[in-house]
Formats: C-alpha cells, sequence, structure tokens
C-alpha cells in the first residue's frame, strides 16, 4: 500500500479495515471501489490481497453469465480470500441473486432438479472478501450496495501524484525523460493514471524514433501534439463533443444520446470515460434538459460566448 500513489484517504481507511481484520483472523469485509475508469481500482484489489497475505481471484460482471459460473468461483475459493468482480454493476439479475447469501452468510443456496421434485441445497463457503469495483455506482441494485461493509470513492488526482506516477512508471520501464517532459505529461494526465502512463509510453516512442531515446520538453510537446492532446488534457473527442454541443446545438440542453449519435460514439463511453473531466474542469454542465457548454469552455475553444443571444433563442437555461 505504501507504493500506491495517491487516494490517501481511501488508503488509511483499507489500512486500518486490514489490520483489523488481520487482528480478529477474520475474513476483512466486503469492499466496493467506485469512480471513473483508470483510477487504480484494480490495483488497489490486489494490494488488499498482498496486505491480508492471500490469493485474488479476479473476474468481471460480464464474464459471469450464468449463475453455474459464479457458483464454480465461488467454491474453488479458499479461506478468507479475495473475488474481485470488475464491472460488477453489469452482473445479471440472477448471478446477482446468488451472490447475496454468499456475501452474508458465506453459503451457497443452488436447486437440484426441476418441477415438483426439485429441492434446494445450501452449501457452506469458506470466509472471503468481494472486492467490487464499478464506474456506474448507480447502476448497482439497493440490495448489492447494502452488502458491502465498505463503500470507498476514487477521485481524480493532482498534478503532483500524477508527476510521482509518471516519474516511478519511467524508472519502471526504464525511460529516459527530463524533468520538464515528465510536468508536460503530467498536466494533461487528465488526472488519471492510466492515461498518465499511456502518454509516457508515447512520449517513449516517439523518443526512441525521432530523438535518440532522451524524452525531453521538446520531444514531449511534439509527442503529445501528435496525439493531438491539449495544455489541459483534452483529446479529439474531448472537443468533439464540446464543438457538437455549441455548433450543432447552440450550446445546450442537448441529450447525452443526441450527441452520441452526432458524433457516432458510444453513449456509455462519454458518460463514464470522457464527461467526468469535462465537468471536473467545469466545460460541462448537466442540466435535467440535457448537458450544456459553460462559458469555460467557449472560452478554452476560442468560440466567443453570446449569453444573450443564447438566452433568446430559449436554448440558454439562465437559472
Amino acid at each position: 500500500m505504501d507504493n500506491f500513489i495517491g487516494q490517501g484517504k481511501v488508503k488509511e481507511n483499507l489500512l486500518i479495515a486490514i489490520a483489523a481484520a488481520k487482528k480478529r483472523g477474520e475474513a476483512l469485509d466486503h469492499i466496493l471501489l467506485y469512480g471513473p475508469p483508470g483510477l487504480g481500482k484494480t490495483t488497489l484489489a490486489h494490494i488488499i490481497a498482498v496486505e491480508l497475505g492471500v490469493q485474488i481471484r479476479v473476474t468481471s460482471g460480464p464474464a459471469i453469465e450464468r449463475t453455474g459460473d459464479l457458483a464454480a468461483i465461488l467454491t474453488n475459493l479458499k479461506k478468507q480470500d479475495v473475488l474481485f468482480i470488475d464491472e460488477i454493476h453489469r452482473l445479471g439479475r440472477a448471478v446477482e441473486e446468488i451472490l447475496y447469501p454468499a456475501m452474508e452468510d458465506y453459503a451457497l443456496d443452488i436447486v437440484i432438479g426441476k418441477g415438483p421434485g426439485a429441492r434446494s441445497l445450501r452449501l457452506n463457503l469458506p470466509p472471503f472478501t468481494l472486492v467490487g469495483a464499478t464506474t456506474r455506482y448507480a447502476l448497482l441494485s439497493p440490495p448489492l450496495r447494502d452488502r458491502f461493509g465498505g463503500v470507498y470513492h476514487l477521485d481524480f488526482y493532482d498534478e503532483e501524484s500524477v508527476r510521482t506516477i509518471v516519474k516511478r512508471s519511467a524508472q519502471i520501464l526504464q525511460i529516459k525523460v527530463e524533468p520538464e517532459a515528465i510536468e508536460e505529461i503530467a498536466r494533461r494526465a487528465r488526472g488519471t493514471p492510466r492515461v498518465a502512463n499511456r502518454l509516457l509510453k508515447r512520449v517513449r516512442d516517439y523518443a526512441q524514433v525521432k530523438a535518440k531515446g532522451i524524452g525531453t520538453k521538446e520531444v514531449a510537446l511534439e509527442a503529445l501534439a501528435k496525439l493531438e492532446v491539449d495544455p489541459i488534457g483534452l483529446d479529439e473527442l474531448d472537443r468533439k463533443v464540446l464543438y457538437t454541443i455549441i455548433e450543432k446545438f447552440g450550446g445546450g440542453p442537448v441529450g447525452l444520446e443526441t450527441i452520441a449519435a452526432s458524433i457516432s460514439e458510444d453513449s456509455d463511453t462519454i458518460m463514464d470515460v470522457y464527461e467526468p473531466y469535462l465537468l471536473q474542469l467545469g466545460f460541462l454542465e448537466r442540466t435535467p434538459r440535457g448537458r450544456m457548454a459553460t462559458p469555460l469552455a467557449y472560452k478554452h475553444l476560442g468560440i466567443p460566448y453570446n449569453r444573450d443571444k443564447t438566452a433568446q433563442s430559449g436554448l440558454w437555461n439562465s437559472t
């Protein structure tokens, strides 16, 4: 856990819970991690298993299609093992029903036979810890949410933390990169370690081909320009979303599905990957009538903003 950078409050609470569980000799309470993609939910799940000194079994919600799939996974767990389910909000309803007694009573209820001769059989399971990860907390059913003993939200990282992550990744990957280049990468990483590591690797590639393998500030700027990542981390699709709202729909409000259809992109991708950062920057506003571009978005894109003209057109909700 000491090597996990950022998310101080989450780490502190997890370490206390882990230490208490180890002192009691019990399995750790079930943990739910939620937040935008790329912030370290999967990494934290593996760290929890390491801190507990147990094995971890990894799967995802879409991969568990039938109740028998989940039953096979649960019956193969050992005492106090960690079961990590990514995208847990995508579990099927029938599969979720099997999970309830497993989480609460460490028991698996299965039905043998069909019709009048069918009977229920309860199998005892070893105490285990379920770690669930989701980008869509609201899509989890209340009964499932209530069965998690610890619910932790992972937020975007500050620039200093991202800088430390990039520096550490460069050392691990043995990439020669100057501090000024690290600054540029961290500034454009959208507060997301996954994005920071991706940009670092692309700067490495560019440096190896164009600059004898050394990532200077100039090389980083050239590489990031090729990727169309601007100084605050917006990429081509971010700008396309904003331009669509402003130029096609007068600044909004406009529905998410309409935006997605206009730019030929999946609405879930826009909601999970792009919207959180645009909302954090204050470039996008969610209203009951749809999404709206804010004056800050106009300013960043260099588009004149006329509030009165937009209000007269009935597209701006002044409240």
